[in-house]
């Protein structure tokens, strides 16, 4: 085989699991920008590697990925972005296959924005032996391997990982019934665009939280944590005007949608998404509320929901 049919060989090698390391990097680092510029430096190490002496590429990839997101982790700009309460997962739209398999709830609930902040409470080799266990049922041998630890190491982080996840996380292993779900969420937006608080406490948790990116246009994110304080803002906030319209650039559509697995409105003006509100529902009532509108954070869902074809819309004009 000559160097081109080598070098076309290795790359289709590559291709064949982009998708899986992009997961893979999206679970470890929460953004989907980072997790392209992780599995791109992956692309690169596999280009300069003499790969004859790779025995297994599926594993090799695997382990250069998971310390390339590693270090991404440790370094000082991520600490200081992750600490400042400026953080939060870049929201996916589903079916996008950087979320990867559904098939079992741990697959699914890692992929969750409520666990991907979760995470963000485990050290970096915590949060990777979780996901490599967890998302990827890789032995804790296997997982050993990728991260140069003893497989005992591998069991202890796994378990305090599992704890300080299962320990903050609400609700259960039941799921949601998607139907539910949507009713839920179709009956707060009414509630809130009419500015009904008493309804709009109704339909929260005694324990509900919201946070908000503010649009970016603040340092920090927005928190709130009482239902009467959430059924103010979410009023004032959800009410259109003329002035928010200006501020958005025009009349958005209000649309229903499943993000990261989770029920979601999105305000979209033509092809473009301005703006996500994500909820977690418990016990048939809304326990978080995440409003995701900087633009930077919404680059990869605008982009697949060009591509996306759209129920009928909840609110034509907004």
């Amino acid at each position: 085989m000559d160097n081109t049919a080598t070098d076309r060989f290795g790359i289709s090698q590559f291709e064949a699991g982009r998708n899986r390391l992009a997961s893979l990097a999206y679970r470890l680092l929460g953004s989907a920008v980072d997790a392209e510029d992780a599995v791109q430096d992956a692309f690169l190490h596999w280009q300069a590697a003499d790969r004859q002496r790779i025995k297994v590429p599926e594993a090799w990839l695997t382990k250069v990925v998971t310390n390339v997101c590693l270090d991404r982790l440790r370094s000082a700009q991520a600490r200081r972005e992750r600490t400042v309460g400026a953080w939060l997962p870049e929201p996916l739209l589903n079916g996008d296959p950087m979320l990867g398999s559904a098939d079992t709830f741990e697959q699914r609930e890692s992929v969750s924005l409520a666990v991907l902040m979760l995470m963000e409470r485990l050290s970096p080799v915590e949060r990777a032996v979780y996901v490599l266990r967890e998302a990827f049922s890789h032995s804790h041998a296997e997982i050993a391997e990728i991260l140069d630890l003893t497989e005992s190491a591998s069991q202890q982080h796994l378990h305090r990982a599992r704890r300080r996840i299962t320990g903050a996380r609400r609700g259960g292993k039941e799921g949601v019934d998607p139907a539910s779900a949507r009713r839920v969420v179709e009956e707060f937006l009414a509630a809130a665009s009419s500015g009904d608080t008493e309804r709009l406490v109704a339909l929260l948790t005694d324990d509900a939280t919201a946070i908000s990116d503010g649009a970016g246009l603040t340092e920090k994110l927005l928190q709130f944590d009482t239902a009467q304080r959430i059924a103010a803002v979410a009023r004032a906030g959800f009410k259109p005007t003329p002035a928010k319209r200006r501020l958005a650039g025009g009349t958005p559509a209000v649309h229903y949608a499943l993000v990261n697995g989770a029920p979601a409105i999105l305000f979209v003006i033509g092809d473009q998404v301005i703006g996500a509100v994500t909820f977690d529902i418990a016990g048939g009532k809304i326990a978080t509320v995440r409003g995701i509108a900087a633009p930077a954070r919404l680059v990869r869902l605008t982009e697949d929901w060009r591509q996306h074809e759209p129920d009928t819309p909840l609110i034509t004009q907004w």
